[in-house]
């Protein structure tokens, strides 16, 4: 199958250490040099290490960084932990995802008119209501679709101090109102429509004041949410293709990876 380089829309953010790409409390992502082509010294007057002539760099990457996948497991405890709410779905990490239930037809719904309509530091509710509208316009859900909710937060995924309102200003001083985010109600919603998946152009499914009820609601429908997304500016309410690929790795409860569309 070929496809056109042109129609193709990278829905990924970069993950640097100079941008926001991790939550406030979390292990901040590194990039550090390993080896160099040669011996160097660096600013701080210690030298690089050459293990011959080519460069490698290792990084410390939390499972939540940038663009990722929130598996069952991030907010499910698993049998026999006796933590309330423990399930089978607890032992579903993220290398254990279904990835057909990653693929699939785009539906796009723009929600960026309620981009402050918030407190500081709370997040502006995204409603079934808000879900029904869209599909007054567009068509109700289809089953196997995968529901990407454009906010236009991801505009301050910046480097400097423009990036401290992606995620810093909202949540750690909370001196702004935060993203557009669904509650419960709406994540059930898209559910009992059909819809295994959700995707955002945000740093969380869930609000900055309280982001635990929609997460528990989705992830023990087995709903697979993608956050961190961006670019869905450029899609069109319905006629894309959705890929997200995570990285696959052992028991973790999520994993970032890199999200495309193929436009129509």
């Amino acid at each position: 199958m070929e496809v056109d380089p042109g129609k193709i829309v990278d829905l990924s953010v970069t993950l640097s250490e100079h941008l926001p790409a991790t939550w406030p409390e979390h292990m901040p992502f590194a990039h550090k040099n390993w080896s160099w082509f040669e011996e160097d010294e660096l600013p701080t007057g210690a030298c690089t290490c050459s293990l011959g002539p080519y460069v490698t760099h290792f990084f410390i990457l939390d499972e939540h960084a940038g663009t990722h996948v929130d598996a069952p497991s991030h907010y499910i405890p698993p049998p026999g932990s006796k933590l309330p709410e423990a399930g089978p779905l607890g032992e579903t990490s993220a290398e254990k995802l279904d990835l057909s239930r990653l693929i699939g037809p785009a539906a796009v719904i723009d929600l960026r008119h309620l981009d402050g309509e918030a407190e500081d530091g709370a997040s502006p509710a995204i409603t079934v209501a808000h879900l029904e509208a869209w599909e007054a316009e567009h068509g109700r859900f289809k089953p196997g679709e995968i529901a990407l909710l454009l906010t236009g937060w991801s505009r301050h995924y910046v480097k400097g101090e423009a990036g401290r309102a992606f995620l810093h200003e909202p949540v750690v001083l909370q001196s702004r109102p935060a993203w557009p985010a669904p509650e419960a109600g709406a994540a059930i919603f898209l559910h009992e429509r059909g819809v295994n998946a959700v995707g955002i152009d945000a740093p969380s499914i869930g609000s900055a004041e309280e982001g635990n009820e929609v997460h528990r609601a989705g992830l023990s429908r087995e709903m697979a949410f993608i956050e961190g997304l961006t670019n869905l500016d450029r899609l069109p309410a319905r006629g894309a293709s959705f890929l997200f690929l995570p990285l696959k790795i052992a028991v973790a409860s999520g994993a970032p990876g890199r999200a495309i569309a193929i436009l129509p």
